[in-house]
């Protein structure tokens, strides 16, 4: 029994996973309005009763997508707190958005989607999770500026930059693709990531960890 338990979970683990995955798509290319549910369940390979069944309404999978990428994003500065060393920190942060810009920049179209639209489906969660969140951040923040550990700078408006900059290059990827003449490398990710790293890093009066720093470097080498 026990084993048909496992099975039975890592069966629905990986249904959700895909229903998630298909959503993520669906949402990006159609928006919440021009995405059914058929229409993910068609893309996830499984039956509209199924998808229903972990999820029950196409609100509720909607609402999953958004808990899920803002999780995805803040996963690293949830672990942060006063005694760490915001340069490492903050540039791990950094590097970690800008990675999921890379990866899953269809989350990031989504999310900047729905706060163009009034985030109505995000409201509860702002006023709750993400407030209670972005409070304990900047909390953070001012620990290490009253320890001189960098400079004098509004927490509020360092967040507001670092999410504008990382998420710069899933949002408008198609303008950097056409000036560039070409879609970013993951070699061109990782010059970008340096160089954001630096510029927010340094108006901060932190200095840069050597391995963040010689990782343009190495690309430009």
């Amino acid at each position: 029994m026990a084993g048909n338990r496992s099975t039975d979970i890592s069966v629905g683990e990986k249904n959700k996973t895909n229903i998630l995955q298909a959503a993520e798509k669906a949402f990006a290319q159609h928006g919440f309005k021009g995405t059914s549910v058929q229409r993910i369940a068609d893309a996830a390979g499984l039956p509209k009763t199924n998808v229903l069944y972990y999820f029950k309404t196409k609100q509720d999978l909607y609402q999953a997508v958004l808990k899920q990428t803002l999780s995805l994003w803040n996963s690293r500065f949830d672990l942060a707190c006063e005694t760490d060393d915001p340069a490492e920190t903050l540039a791990e942060y950094i590097s970690e958005k800008m990675e999921m810009s890379r990866t899953h920049p269809m989350l990031s179209k989504i999310f900047a989607l729905e706060i163009l639209n009034g985030a109505p489906n995000l409201n509860p969660y702002f006023n709750d999770e993400h407030l209670h969140w972005m409070q304990g951040r900047v909390a953070i923040i001012e620990a290490w500026i009253t320890q001189g550990k960098m400079n004098q700078v509004d927490p509020h408006y360092l967040l507001y930059t670092i999410w504008a900059s990382t998420q710069h290059y899933a949002d408008f990827a198609t303008q950097i693709t056409r000036l560039r003449g070409q879609k970013m490398k993951k070699a061109d990710f990782a010059q970008a990531t340096t160089t954001v790293i630096q510029l927010i890093l340094n108006g901060c009066g932190l200095t840069v960890p050597p391995h963040y720093e010689r990782s343009q470097h190495d690309q430009l080498s």
